[in-house]
This record gives C-alpha cells, structure tokens and sequence, in this order.
C-alpha cells in the first residue's frame, strides 16, 4: 500500500484486519492439493425442498427478486418467532421485536454499532470468534478479554467479573462456542446474567450454533430469561444449522426500543437482507425438519471420527467438544507458534488448519480443526498429519 493511500485511510479501518479464517484458504490456494479443516463450513448441500422453494419463487413470483420490507419479510419474521417460542420460551413480537439480517454477521455488526462507542468496552471471553473483535473494533470500542477455564473451555464467570470497570458496555457470549466447540454449562450462564442485571450491562448472545450440540444435551441459552430481555440483543443465524452459508441470512431479536436503533444500521448498510436467502430461509423453518435433524446426526458422528484420530496422534491433545463442529488441537510441536504451525501444516502436510493464536492468547499452542468437511476428507486430512507429525 502506498504511503499517501494508508494516510488518508480511517482509523477505523486501520484498527481491523482481515481473520486467519479467510487467510489460511489464500495461502492454500497458492499451494494447491489442500485438504481443509480450515473455515467452518458444513459440507452439505442446500436441501432439495428449499431449493425447490426459492426456484418456484422465482418463477412465480415477481416479488422474489425484489427488496422485501426493510426488517423482513413478515413471514419470515413470524416464523422465527415461533422458533424463539418453541426452542426458548421467548415470546417474540415478530413485527417489532425480529428483523431478518444479512447473515448472523449483519446482525452482530449493527448490534455493535449500535450499543459501541469510543471508549466503551466490550468483554469478550477468550479464545475468541475472531470477528467478534474486529466487530468491536470498528465501532471504536475496547474488547477485554476474559480467559475460559483452560480445563474445559467453559466459561469462567469469575474472570468475566474481574474485568468489568464502568467503561464497560456489554459481553458477548457465544454457546456452543467458536473455536473451542464448548458448550457453557447452565450455571455459569446464569451467573454471567446475574453479573449483568447487577451492573446493567448489554449481554449480546450470538446464538449461531444453538441446535448442533452432541451427546443428547441441549445448550442452554440467556435468550430463555425474561428478566434479562430489556439488556439482550439475541443473534441467530440459518448458516450452520441449515446449511445456508453462502445464502447470508440470519436474524435478530431485541425489545423494540433497541431494535428500531439497530434497524438504521440495518438500514444504511444494507436495506433488507436479500430475498431470495429470506425464501430459502423460510423453507428452511416451514419445510420438512428430518433433513436438519440429519445432518446434526452426522455432524456428531464427524466429530466421533476426528476426536478417535486425534487421540491416536502423540504430539496432539484435545478437549472433546460438546457442540459446533471445531475443535481445539494442541500441539507439542517444535514450532515457534501456531501461525508458524498452520502455515507448515499447508506446506508439508497441504492440510488446512487455523492457528490458535488468531482467536485470542489462550488460543496459542492449538490449531482449530473444523469437522464440517465429509468423512472422506476428513481421513485424508487426519492421514496427512499423522504422516507429516511422524517425520518429526
């Protein structure tokens, strides 16, 4: 970049960067013969009903390919509405407590730019979804991170408390959690809401992997207590659950003071959310659920696979994750950190990891393995390692 360009940029742009995430692919790509456990992607396919709803929209109807209502179509905003009733006993107002995003990511932006200013701090428990603090980042706020318990990557609400100062604005939870793949136990959530009624702090609860949890448990989520509701904005995304990634499409509840705020975010940066996702996403809630129901079944079984691979690598050790799709690695390695790891990972081994160390410093040490990919993939990835790891 040239001198006289970086001059004239913002601060705001300056302070963000652009997650080892997105990086690692790129670096990949320059290799070529790469196996990913890099991005958190399902593999599956957008089911056939849904694909069979949004072509008959846009045959049929004029309005598919059309803006919908700035906050949603109401159907939609309906439907997830009785999906917060249903799933945690929220009695959702879909015309003014719901608005449909471009993605879980919209959604979380504009509840950052909305509630964060400068000098407002945003707790962020650490190992951290990257964007979370990118996000806080670009609206000149603070994040302080607050360490989960090394044990079991469970939320230490104790370190949360520590760190709250009368600069502090909110705290973003995430359960079941990226990258750790934890899921926080029910107590600690509690606790964590008792911390913000007590010092009326805006909890923002990015709920993007609610329904893939293992092992028969459910996570329990803060959008369930009615007497934090005035101090939540709920995050929800169709991505992971339904297998909608790349159709952006998310949704958001808050009471409607706080919405209405959010939607002239909503509004500047994006109008609505794309239509043809809000169909897909529609038929999503409405259409057959066993597809759904499926692919968490697999998923778990994804995750069975990796966890018995790691274990039977020596250099490598894991907490067995509980939900998502990721897991924590940790490496003992003769590197000198985990950027260093991943990016030899690509290069020796054409494996596709995300270094540790990019979602916080309790990170570092690990690489975050996704089990997204199918099987297949999967045990070639898990071969190379083993491959690669045994030549050291």
């Amino acid at each position: 970049m040239s001198m006289d360009l970086e001059s004239r940029l913002s601060a705001r742009v300056k302070r963000i960067k652009i997650s080892a995430t997105k990086e690692m692919p790129m670096i990949a790509a320059q290799v070529g013969g790469c196996v990913s456990l890099g991005q958190g992607i399902p593999s599956f396919k957008t089911p056939a009903h849904v694909v069979d709803a949004v072509a008959r929209a846009l045959r049929d109807d004029p309005a598919a390919g059309k803006y919908s209502l700035q906050p949603g179509m109401p159907e939609l905003r309906r439907a997830a509405a009785e999906l917060l009733r249903v799933e945690k006993g929220l009695p959702a107002d879909a015309e003014r407590e719901v608005a449909i995003t471009v993605g879980g990511m919209e959604g979380l932006l504009c509840a950052m730019l909305t509630l964060v200013g400068p000098g407002d701090e945003v707790i962020v428990p650490e190992p951290f979804y990257p964007s979370h603090v990118e996000q806080v980042l670009m609206a000149e706020g603070t994040p302080v991170f607050a360490p989960l318990r090394r044990a079991d990557w469970g939320l230490d609400v104790d370190a949360v408390a520590a760190r709250i100062t009368p600069r502090t604005k909110a705290v973003i939870v995430s359960s079941p959690h990226n990258p750790t793949g934890a899921v926080f136990a029910k107590a600690d959530l509690l606790s964590l809401a008792e911390l913000a009624l007590r010092h009326n702090i805006f909890v923002i609860c990015d709920d993007t992997y609610d329904a893939l949890t293992f092992d028969g448990q459910t996570a329990f989520s803060l959008a369930s207590l009615p007497e934090l509701r005035h101090l939540l904005v709920g995050v929800f995304s169709f991505s992971k659950r339904f297998a909608l990634t790349g159709w952006r499409v998310g949704f958001l509840w808050a009471q409607e003071p706080l919405l209405a705020q959010m939607l002239k975010i909503h509004d500047a940066a994006a109008i609505c959310a794309p239509t043809v996702s809000q169909i897909a996403a529609l038929a999503s809630l409405t259409g057959p659920q066993d597809v759904f129901a499926g692919f968490k079944a697999e998923l778990e079984k994804r995750r069975n696979l990796i966890c018995g691979r790691l274990d039977a690598l020596p250099r490598f050790s894991h907490i067995r994750p509980a939900g998502a799709f990721y897991v924590m690695a940790r490496a003992d390695l003769p590197v000198e950190n985990s950027r260093e790891l991943a990016i030899r990972l690509i290069r020796e081994a054409k494996v596709i990891t995300i270094p540790g160390g990019a979602f916080g410093p309790g990170g570092e040490g690990h690489v975050r393995l996704s089990f997204g990919a199918d099987e297949p993939e999967i045990e070639t990835a898990c071969d190379r390692l083993a491959a690669w790891s045994a030549t050291l």
